[in-house]
């Protein structure tokens, strides 16, 4: 079964403790598939991911203009997928020109999102954390947060925040998820967030899930 995590935003170096989340209704279907995506979920009957609500911080500050965006070079785990970055930042950069309504909150057209090493290098080592830990939480097993892994790789952010799934076999189809789930999508649309990294390691046969994806948005100060 595929699943989606509660999201987070932080802003100005305040880290965000509270939670709250809520159980989102799915359609009622015969079964889940372990660790299909929802691309299989479709070809099987099997029902979209479940998702969960935002942890909400205060709003983040509004951006500089963001450079223009280009795929780079620097990618670490990509599950194997070709054109990882290029992808990524073709399907959130689409959504952010065009505007976009989370769950029943319309958010106005915003800058588009540049690719980051450091943010890659965070939401890669998180990735491959939970791959090799078997867990699915922003919450690292020895007690890092997100915000915590991304300063550790020397970026220095006003804002950031972190999606995370499982269970996705493509880009597609994990920014699907992101983008029905309301927290998450409102993540993707977030004026205050101008760059972003992601990452997808592959499971193993003793893993929940067939992979573990992490995307880490945030802005420099």
């Amino acid at each position: 079964m595929n699943q989606n995590d509660d999201v987070i935003t932080q802003r100005r170096l305040r880290t965000l403790r509270g939670l709250w989340a809520f159980a989102a209704a799915v359609p009622l279907v015969s079964g889940c598939g372990g660790g299909g995506s929802s691309d299989d979920a479709s070809a099987t009957g099997n029902p979209p991911p479940p998702v969960g609500a935002p942890a909400a911080g205060p709003s983040p500050a509004p951006p500089a203009p963001a450079p223009a965006p280009a795929p780079a070079a620097d990618v670490l785990s990509t599950c194997g997928l070709s054109d990882f970055s290029g992808r990524l930042l073709l399907r959130i950069n689409q959504l952010r020109a065009s505007g976009a309504t989370c769950g029943s909150t319309p958010y106005a057209p915003a800058p588009a999102v540049a690719w980051n090493a450091k943010l890659t290098q965070a939401a890669d080592g998180h990735s491959q954390d939970m791959a090799a830990r078997n867990y699915f939480d922003h919450t690292s097993v020895d007690g890092r947060t997100f915000d915590q892994r991304i300063s550790a790789t020397g970026y220095a952010w006003s804002s950031a925040g972190e999606n995370i799934a499982a269970g996705y076999s493509t880009v597609d189809a994990v920014m699907d998820g992101w983008t029905r789930s309301p927290g998450h999508c409102a993540n993707l649309m977030s004026q205050g967030f101008t760059e972003m990294g992601v990452a997808c390691v592959p499971g193993t046969t003793s893993t929940t899930y067939r992979n573990y994806w992490t995307m880490d948005l945030a802005r420099p100060r």
